[in-house]
């Protein structure tokens, strides 16, 4: 496994090859778990040289306390990632990727961005865009892989390849969970022992929206779901909301032949947990 600081050294060995290669590239901002090991294993499958950048973006960042305190475990990291077979592992600083302007690029994603995690976190989005944007143009991958958990920002991203034409094939691959249904994610690393055992009644309350929504309104799902987490005495309701797949926009009526999903997010205390389900 290589790993490398610099863009220059990167190009230079990705293009160091006379046969063409099929590039499977999975951005991270480490803290690496098995949800993105299952990125890894499917990559694997369709592309012959595997590249995982670890890089946590500062400017996707709308609350500073919380890039502050985002885990940084790359030591452990790198060896997950050598045990599992990574080829390439590009860790470049923030001067690396930004130099001197440390700012996002304002983007249109055709209002995909204003929906709901875009309503709750200020400029998240055009942080996200930039990052991604600035990767691919670095790695120039054939295939990129992203967990279905941040359903939203895997829509941005095929939307921003669709507009900017980037010639990259975006796979969204399914949520990988703990036993118990939580959706894996870094930030749980962080979670007290007593709101760690309180967070699996979040994808508890999206299965059973999802057996309520055959039969209810979506007006009516949202109001049940909401009423199970006031009375509940840790976890704290963001938002729910059920939308469209394509457009994002939450419904009032279903529609025959859209596909919908619910979204979810949750305080635990300070940490701020999503997650969502196909409806």
């Amino acid at each position: 496994m290589f790993v490398f600081k610099k863009i220059v050294a990167l190009q230079k060995y990705l293009n160091n090859s006379d046969s063409p290669q099929s590039i499977g590239f999975i951005p991270t901002m480490g803290a690496l778990h098995k949800g993105h090991l299952s990125l890894i294993e499917k990559a694997k499958e369709q592309n012959n040289i595997i590249v995982v950048s670890i890089f946590v973006n500062p400017t996707q960042f709308d609350n500073q306390e919380d890039l502050v305190k985002y885990p940084r475990t790359e030591e452990n990291d790198l060896k997950l990632l050598e045990s599992i077979g990574c080829d390439v592992v590009f860790t470049p600083s923030s001067e690396e990727i930004y130099g001197t302007n440390l700012a996002s690029t304002s983007f249109n994603f055709d209002g995909l961005e204003h929906q709901m995690e875009g309503k709750f976190r200020d400029g998240h989005f055009d942080g996200v865009g930039t990052i991604v944007q600035r990767l691919f143009e670095i790695v120039k991958p054939t295939n990129a892989y992203f967990g279905e958990k941040d359903f939203q920002q895997l829509q941005i991203i095929k939307k921003m390849v669709e507009k900017n034409n980037i010639p990259v094939n975006i796979v969204g691959c399914e949520i990988y969970r703990e036993e118990d249904g939580l959706a894996m994610s870094s930030r749980n690393t962080r979670l007290t022992q007593e709101y760690r055992q309180a967070a699996p009644f979040i994808y508890k309350t999206l299965k059973k929206a999802k057996k309520k929504f055959k039969n209810k309104s979506a007006k009516k799902v949202v109001k049940w779901v909401k009423k199970k987490f006031k009375k509940h005495p840790l976890l704290k309701l963001e938002y729910f909301e059920i939308a469209d797949e394509k457009t994002l926009q939450s419904i009032k009526k279903k529609e025959k032949g859209n596909a919908y999903r619910g979204f979810i997010a949750v305080f635990a205390g300070e940490i701020r947990l999503i997650d969502n389900i196909a409806l």
